[in-house]
């Protein structure tokens, strides 16, 4: 059960540190901060080939952590990026 939990919260936190990158990467272009746009850009596909199979291939309980963690990703990535310019 325990490994369980910790495939569930590698998901989540996956989910989350990508879709943060793609928010603050969103935040970064619009106001054309160049090295913040290099830095998320390269995160998102970083940390997008971990994601791929497990995400793909997962069933919909997966599928709906994942989500989850996405969603969060987004607030916090908006928060951060708002915070730093």
């Amino acid at each position: 059960m325990k490994a369980y939990n910790m495939d569930k919260l590698k998901l989540f936190t996956t989910g989350f540190m990508q879709v943060f990158f793609v928010s603050a990467n969103t935040y970064f272009v619009a106001k054309e901060e160049y090295l913040g746009v290099a830095g998320a850009s390269f995160m998102i596909s970083f940390i997008w080939t971990y994601n791929v199979k497990r995400v793909a291939f997962g069933g919909f309980m997966d599928k709906l952590i994942y989500a989850a963690g996405a969603s969060s990703g987004a607030l916090a990535g908006l928060a951060v990026g708002k915070m730093m310019f």
